[in-house]
């Protein structure tokens, strides 16, 4: 499968850079309000939360909205921003090397970003770990990793990585590789530091709590002959693992973003290059509000939502953030789940109301006992069903999608590939319902988190601890091998796919296929029987990320759908 790049960024944000560069101000906002959690996150993750953080974000968003009507491929809006942002990273440190400013300076009263990262986030265990070892890598391997971070998150591509250093993909690699090799060395410091020995107490009696490379070296070298701080004392996650799905830190509260003229005049904000276009924009008296920030006249951001809201999940950047739990070490066993004899319908979140169509959401549910046969399968109408895809639809790439119409049964078979990118997964969406869709039954012999080796026990199909793992957002129902629909109507299906690699091919099938499936169970070699969700009635779960709407981007679609 190839890499999702820049020029799958999506539908809707190319819309919106075409728009804001025409002139339109809301989209201006939008823009701005979309990609700004990201810069600052760049910047705030390379600078550690450094008193200047707010002025290279500042100046990196300045400089991409002055220039935006020289960009001529809107898929390559987040490649062109982030190295914006290391340029303007990389001119500060040329200017604090010259000054030479103090590296401790932060803001009154503010947190360096790590503790921002931890507080925000609320990170724990070795999450919290790798967030707080970042204080003690040099400036350029922090730089390095504020771009890493976000593409283990799943925000950025390594060849998106590898264009804003100004390096090859191949020497990106090896920089990266060494740059992981000094923040586990920095992992073991943090670790050890929390309950240091009585030595590594006398060695740091003398040292003034800010970590540096000098520091770093002298702990690692009391942590590699000391038996007592160099003893893990617990299986150590990879930070790749750990990063997965981390959501963006949310743009602090009060945060202020002047899009005016950044203290230009018409006149030398025009001789500086800025559009005619853009300078109507910025002088235009306008209001506009939108999740988690607001633009006054004159195009400043502030940030309003308040410490205590959870993070915006979609408003605050371009695709929604998850935080998932942390990846287990090796992955518990399917048939370690309590037996049912019974198909189990996905939990609702609106148990105890009228059970009519959408009452009942797929949720997170249990693995039935794997030798338990499932419930008979209701036989629907089926008249037949249409694909746009045709008899047989493969859909690798972000926004693939098919449209099935009909009466009748489909087959959404799932592959997932972490040998090409492990991550966060972003699910699947169906948009444009009309009439309605079931599922009905899951199948094809095991669950994806099922174990695959008989010598890896790390290893299900969602990865394995040599690979990675794909982690679904939380909340998410946990995918089998084939999952079964009914459609009476009409739906789109839709690839959203970033961060892990995965696959989906959609067949239009029978009722005889789907029964054939969930009733091949060990006997027949399968890990376990299917497992039937069909009721017959209208309490049957609906799927979810189904929506009525047509949305811009379907990976915009909520996890809890209202159909």
């Amino acid at each position: 499968m190839r890499t999702y790049a820049g020029a799958q960024a999506g539908r809707h944000w190319r819309a919106t850079i075409a728009a804001a560069q025409a002139g339109d101000r809301h989209a201006l906002d939008e823009l701005v309000a979309g990609w700004l959690p990201l810069v600052y996150n760049v910047v705030g993750r390379a600078l550690n939360g450094h008193a200047d953080v707010d002025d290279v974000v500042q100046e990196t968003m300045l400089r991409a909205v002055g220039n935006l009507g020289s960009l001529r491929d809107p898929d390559s809006f987040r490649s062109w921003l982030v190295a914006i942002a290391m340029r303007q990273i990389r001119d500060r440190a040329r200017r604090r090397t010259a000054a030479t400013l103090d590296e401790s300076t932060t803001p009154d009263g503010a947190s360096d970003f790590a503790e921002l990262t931890v507080l925000r986030l609320q990170l724990e265990g070795q999450r919290r770990e790798v967030a707080e070892a970042v204080r003690w890598l040099d400036d350029e391997d922090r730089q390095l990793l504020s771009l890493w971070w976000l593409e283990v998150a799943g925000e950025l591509t390594r060849r998106e990585l590898a264009a804003a250093v100004g390096i090859s993909r191949q020497h990106a690699a090896v920089r990266v590789q060494r740059m992981k090799e000094r923040l586990e060395v920095s992992r073991g410091i943090v670790r050890a530091l929390d309950g240091a020995c009585p030595d590594l107490r006398e060695l740091t009696a003398r040292w003034d709590g800010r970590p540096d490379s000098v520091w770093r070296k002298r702990l690692a070298r009391h942590i590699r002959g000391c038996g007592y701080c160099g003893d893990t004392r617990e299986s150590v996650v990879p930070a790749e693992r750990l990063l997965v799905g981390i959501a963006l830190v949310p743009v602090p509260v009060g945060f202020t973003l002047s899009l005016g003229l950044g203290g230009k005049t018409a006149v030398a904000a025009t001789s500086a290059g800025w559009s005619a276009k853009v300078l109507g924009i910025l002088t235009k008296p306008a209001v506009a509000v939108t999740a988690g920030a607001t633009f006054v006249a004159g195009g400043a951001y502030v940030a309003v939502h308040t410490p205590d809201d959870p993070p915006p999940r979609a408003a605050s950047s371009p695709t929604a953030s998850f935080t998932p739990a942390e990846p287990p070490s090796s992955p518990a066993p399917a048939s370690s789940a309590s037996p049912s004899a019974t198909p189990s319908s996905s939990p609702s979140a609106t148990e105890g109301k009228t059970a009519g169509y959408g009452s009942v959401v797929d949720a997170v549910d249990k693995a039935p006992d794997p030798d338990t046969p499932p419930a008979a399968l209701p036989r629907r109408p089926a008249s037949g069903v249409t694909s746009t895809g045709g008899a047989h639809a493969t859909m690798n790439h972000r926004g693939d999608g098919v449209t099935l119409s009909g009466q009748g049964y489909v087959l959404v078979r799932w592959q997932i590939s972490p040998q090409y990118r492990a991550g966060s997964l972003v699910m699947p969406s169906w948009t444009g319902l009309t009439g309605r869709l079931f599922h009905v039954a899951s199948g094809g012999g095991r669950r994806m988190d099922d174990p695959t080796s008989a010598t890896d026990p790390t290893a299900t199909g969602m990865g394995s601890a040599a690979t990675g793992y794909a982690v679904l957002p939380s909340g998410t129902q946990q995918m089998w091998q084939n999952e079964y629909f009914y459609v009476d109507g009409s739906v789109t299906l839709t690839v959203n796919e970033r961060g892990a690699d995965y696959g989906l091919n959609v067949f239009p099938t029978t009722w005889d296929k789907v029964e054939d499936d969930v009733t091949s169970g060990p006997p027949q070699g399968a890990r376990r029987y299917g497992l039937v969700r069909d009721t017959g009635t209208d309490d049957t779960p609906v799927p979810q990320y189904l929506t009525r709407a047509t949305p811009s981007d379907p990976a915009t679609v909520a996890q809890r759908s209202e159909v």
